[in-house]
């Protein structure tokens, strides 16, 4: 059944309450492992009607901000999402607290009972106030970022058009693209700096009335870090500091004075080789190019992207009203993936169908697994080792999806460059974040000294040029993750070193890094993050100096591989 075609039905709140309270009844009158497990069936078929409801509204949405209908259930669901977490946590809890837990971890999985321990660490019933008023300052930021146009000669852009410009070859519109870029944040910067303001201490406030410090370890159990630590991740913050960002510096200001650029601007940033970017075919050939390197890699992903299409399970033009980022969702009642992106016309298209398919497929691959609604794959960390590796078991198709002839190669280059850059800026953003959480009552003005200190730290080789917004540490708000999705951005991270493994793998022998690739996906939700790693033959990058070789061996392919 076509995505568009896939029938609506509010879950109310009575009926998840009746259910749920039925539910919990049932697992403390439980006399046996088999009453719980008949229970937990009852429950899984409750919160798969309220999964697939709440995801349909969500995406209805975010195609199109100002629909009424769906921006009215896109609130329903904000503002009863609390209740039903609260009751599924009752139900949590009875399951935690029965007498037969140790038979429980036997039947089910260690992995699930370790993961309901977290979500209990993660919620409370005095926090449901709190959960809703956090719930609308994320969709108000969500509603005013997707509705912002911005000025560009003589065109009213959103914001994925105006950053294709970011890659011309021109150096002059990239400074332009960044100067309309900059006006216009700037012009709402008081809005942005009130709502970021509120939702810190929102935040805050919750996580005090749950026993906490601060934020920082709420933000942990509500990402649900099963195997490290905000230790774990500091370590690893120092390892991208040490052997990271000196290659990277290196790198990137060794190819800006290749490119005739002497002094490296932010709006330089975005440009890797001469040319430009290289510049991928439209949409109906790229998605029949994605076709056939799906069928290549073999039939089961083969038949998944074909059904993808078939299916019209993507929404990828850009267009005003249209939520400004991209994401793969499912619908579990109907088994069905879904990917939102925003086509402007650049080679992050292919990412769309690289990346964002990566997701899609790992849901098509688990579906069957029983624990799928509960666990997904695991971690986030996990969900993006996914589909960051996928971008790079694309590259022996990538002719297809550039027909002009040495784009591919320059895409290689530039997506190799691109992946090992980004590490520096995505730890940036975790550290930020931990800073920002563990001072609450930092001013705007003190969070923005914070955001400049730590693009000196990690990103040495940009000068801001007085840029409007950037210039004064402001960049951070664009970022939509530190608004709306607190310490997600370090899965981004963890799961590049996953993926850069895999391509100096997949150099050596690429049959072997894809089959690891599978088998590591198809135990997503089976085990830990680490424990992941360590059966697809990866390095775990908390411990000190565990990167330093893929970091000397990334630089070295790049370096031998300019274009």
């Amino acid at each position: 059944m076509k995505v568009s075609e896939l029938p609506y039905r509010r879950v109310t709140r009575e009926e998840m309450t009746e259910g749920l309270q039925r539910v919990i009844g049932r697992v403390k009158a439980a006399q046996s492992v088999e009453e719980i497990l008949a229970a937990r069936a009852e429950y899984l078929s409750l919160t798969t009607e309220y999964a697939t409801a709440q995801s349909l509204s969500y995406m209805r949405y975010t195609i199109n901000t100002v629909d009424p209908f769906y921006l009215a259930e896109k609130d329903y669901y904000d503002e009863i999402g609390p209740e039903v977490e609260n009751l599924a946590l009752q139900y949590t809890s009875a399951v935690l607290d029965s007498p037969f837990r140790k038979e429980l971890e036997t039947v089910l999985s260690p992995i699930l009972l370790r993961s309901m321990e977290l979500q209990r660490r993660s919620m409370s019933p005095e926090i449901i106030d709190d959960m809703v008023e956090e719930n609308k300052l994320v969709s108000e930021y969500a509603q005013l970022m997707a509705g912002m146009l911005f000025p560009f000669r003589g065109e009213q852009l959103p914001r994925p058009m105006l950053m294709k410009y970011a890659r011309s070859a021109d150096r002059a519109t990239r400074r332009a693209c960044y100067e309309a870029l900059g006006t216009t944040l700037e012009a709402h910067s008081a809005q942005l700096d009130d709502l970021f303001d509120r939702l810190v201490h929102v935040r805050d406030r919750m996580a005090k009335k749950m026993g906490y410090e601060n934020f920082i370890e709420l933000g942990y159990c509500r990402m649900e870090r099963m195997c490290y630590d905000a230790q774990a991740v500091q370590t690893f913050r120092e390892n991208i500091v040490r052997d990271i960002v000196p290659v990277v510096s290196r790198l990137r200001l060794e190819n800006a004075k290749r490119l005739g650029i002497d002094t490296f601007r932010l709006y330089d940033n975005e440009f890797f080789t001469p040319g430009g970017d290289p510049t991928p075919c439209g949409k109906d050939d790229l998605f029949a190019a994605a076709q056939k390197m799906y069928d290549a890699m073999g039939d089961v992903p083969g038949a998944f992207f074909r059904m993808m299409c078939e299916n019209e399970a993507f929404d990828v033009e850009s267009r005003p009203n249209k939520w400004g980022g991209g994401y793969c969702t499912e619908f579990p009642k109907f088994r069905q993936p879904f990917i939102l992106a925003n086509f402007n016309g650049t080679s992050g298209d292919v990412d769309v169908v690289t990346h964002e398919a990566g997701h899609a497929l790992n849901a098509y691959l688990i579906a069957d697994n029983r624990f799928a609604l509960e666990l997904g794959c695991g971690g986030m960390e996990t969900a993006e080792t996914h589909s960051m590796s996928m971008e790079f078991f694309a590259w022996p198709y990538l002719d297809a999806f550039f027909p002009k002839a040495g784009d591919a190669e320059r895409y290689r280059f530039q997506h190799a460059l691109d992946a090992l850059s980004f590490l520096p800026y995505g730890t940036m953003v975790d550290e930020f974040q931990h800073r920002v959480y563990a001072e609450p009552g930092l001013t705007p003005a003190e969070r923005n000294a914070v955001w400049l200190e730590l693009e000196h730290k990690y990103r040495p080789w940009i000068d801001f040029d007085a840029l409007p917004f950037y210039g004064r540490g402001a960049g951070w708000q664009r970022q939509l993750h530190i608004y709306e999705c607190p310490f997600y951005y370090i899965d981004y991270c963890l799961s590049t070193m996953a993926a850069l493994q895999f391509f100096l793998l997949s150099l050596k022998d690429h049959k072997d890094a894809w089959e690891r690739y599978l088998k590591l996906v198809r135990r997503a939700g089976l085990a830990s993050y680490t424990e992941l790693m360590q059966t697809a033959g990866l390095k775990v990058p908390f411990e000190d100096g565990s990167i330093k070789a893929i970091a000397q061996q990334m630089g070295q392919w790049i370096a031998e591989h300019q274009v």
